[in-house]
């Protein structure tokens, strides 16, 4: 063999480093039930966005000639007792309860990251103080409060209040998980090092501890727009979230179990697409954790 070739062969076994990200992105696309739930997610969304270009009829219109009616080809979900159009209905509902979801999630995740992470870095004094105000807000009534805080809005902006509401007592267990995780991540050596040489701690913590609680952090806000819609659900249910004229899918079933037996569609309906958007964002979520998690059973399979 010729110094040529043997040069090419040696060429040839040139190592690729794969980005983090993208080794990522790989173990989750290789986990098809995962893949289900996004694409699941991302239909969910875009026919939050757009489904209501679909049909003439709008949620917060109603229709007097048809009262109750069943699905059909003019109201294809049907109507409830006033006439509202159950699938105009549940569109906005459904885009509205995604809002409050996604912005309550991110908002909480990121106010938990500063917070426990900060406690966390501190230590002594600052430590012992803030773990009490946490311990001192899981003890307050949060429904009640937000309750409290939706009923006082007028009009459409009580989603914004509930997204408030939502965050300011959403954070709080995400808070003391992530105190507890950062605990161990200040002991290392290179966090030791950037306190030596006097890096300020509100780059510490932004540089150096938050990126290391990236899969706790990401995973947290996939399962916690489960949560959230939850919640919202719950409160609109009971009366006590979204008001008329909004609706949300809580708004809907709260709606539809005063006529359960006479009109089911008006219950079913958004029951079901309910259970469609909490289903596909678990499947998401459980598979963001395989992907993340470098002891997954789907860690070895991506290069």
């Amino acid at each position: 063999m010729s110094v040529d070739d043997t040069s090419k062969s040696a060429g040839s076994t040139e190592i690729h480093r794969t980005g983090r990200m993208t080794l990522y992105i790989r173990r989750f696309m290789r986990r098809p039930s995962a893949v289900v739930g996004l694409v699941i997610l991302g239909l969910l969304i875009l026919w939050a966005m757009f489904g209501r270009f679909l049909t003439p009829y709008d949620y917060s219109n109603l229709d007097f000639a048809a009262l109750g009616v069943p699905p059909n080809a003019e109201h294809y979900f049907g109507t409830t007792d006033g006439g509202g159009d159950v699938y105009a209905m549940v569109v906005h509902g459904l885009g509205r309860s995604l809002t409050i979801a996604f912005i309550s999630s991110i908002l909480s995740t990121i106010i938990a990251a500063i917070y426990g992470v900060g406690i966390a870095y501190f230590e002594g004094f600052v430590e012992k103080a803030g773990m009490w105000l946490l311990d001192m807000l899981l003890v307050v009534p949060s429904t009640l409060l937000i309750a409290i805080l939706v009923r006082s809005a007028g009009g459409t902006s009580g989603w914004a209040w509930l997204v408030f509401g939502l965050t300011i007592f959403g954070w709080v267990g995400l808070a003391r998980v992530l105190r507890t995780v950062t605990m161990s991540i200040r002991e290392r050596d290179y966090v030791r090092a950037a306190k030596f040489m006097g890096v300020k701690p509100l780059t510490v913590i932004v540089r150096h501890l938050i990126p290391n609680l990236g899969s706790v952090l990401v995973i947290n806000t996939v399962l916690g727009v489960v949560s959230t819609v939850s919640s919202e659900t719950t409160l609109s249910f009971l009366g006590l979230g979204i008001k008329a004229p909004d609706v949300s899918l809580g708004t809907i079933l709260n709606e539809g179990q005063s006529v359960i037996v006479t009109q089911p569609w008006v219950l079913a309906i958004p029951a079901l697409v309910l259970i469609i958007l909490a289903f596909s964002v678990q499947l998401i979520g459980d598979g963001l954790r395989d992907a993340i998690d470098p002891y997954s059973r789907s860690g070895g399979k991506a290069a």
